[in-house]
């Protein structure tokens, strides 16, 4: 796997689910890491896990929907580590489930401010800093909701489509700086989001095993992996993609 001794990681949403395995795993690859989490006591004992196993982070709280909380934010890792490497805009929510014309309008401003304006201010103010270090790597987290339709969550799903437009744009204005834009797309992974979705149809999220080719659902860890690797030099030729973590989902 990669080494990322002496680079300086940011996780927003790193408070749980796959953002808490991908902060981890950065940090077990060496690099100090900069955590973001709209839940504090979340944020923190993500940063103590890290800390006890003999890695370096820190934690901000942070709410992507806020300008002023992301530049905080970015901020905060130049300030603590001098520089800004590698990021990933984790943060995210599903919203209110149904159908289209039952939506509402605070619904339809949560997911957008939070999935798609939290990835772009995040961009905005992460990019400046990795220009002036020589460049670095960005993934967006996106789902494979961005890809293709879900009926009952057309909101959550435009979102995560507007996630792959930002990335694919960003990557063609910046990849020639140095600076690689990358997107995760996974399918149904063990995360709080999917035990939500799954207590809203009276289950558990491993009744989504059967969605998916390879009969289970994801782990968050198969996700972070893919993470790191895009954002290593062993990825130096890739940049603009779509990268499922969907257990084949989306060849179906």
């Amino acid at each position: 796997m990669a080494d990322f001794e002496g680079k300086v990681a940011l996780v927003t949403g790193g408070g749980t689910g796959i953002g808490r395995a991908t902060a981890i795993a950065f940090a077990r690859e060496g690099a100090s890491v900069v955590i973001g989490n709209r839940n504090s006591e979340a944020g923190e004992a993500v940063v103590k896990a890290i800390q006890d196993a003999g890695g370096q982070a820190s934690f901000l709280r942070t709410d992507v929907s806020s300008e002023d909380d992301v530049k905080a934010l970015i901020e905060h890792a130049v300030a603590t580590y001098g520089r800004l490497d590698v990021a990933f805009n984790n943060a995210g929510i599903g919203g209110a489930a149904g159908p289209l014309a039952d939506q509402s309008s605070d619904n339809y401003d949560k997911v957008m401010d939070i999935n798609v304006k939290g990835v772009w201010m995040s961009m905005k103010y992460e990019i400046p800093e990795m220009l002036k270090s020589g460049g670095g790597a960005i993934v967006n987290n996106s789902s494979v909701g961005g890809l293709v339709g879900f009926a009952g969550v057309s909101i959550y799903s435009a979102s995560k489509h507007a996630v792959m437009g930002l990335t694919k744009s960003a990557a063609l204005e910046y990849s020639s700086h140095g600076v690689r834009i990358n997107a995760v797309n996974p399918a149904v992974i063990r995360t709080p989001m999917a035990e939500g979705l799954a207590k809203l149809r009276k289950g558990e999220p491993d009744d989504f095993a059967a969605v998916h080719p390879i009969g289970r659902i994801g782990e968050p860890e198969e996700v972070a992996e893919a993470v790191l690797w895009l954002c290593s030099d062993k990825a130096s030729f890739v940049t603009g993609t779509a990268t499922c973590v969907d257990g084949g989902y989306t060849v179906q």
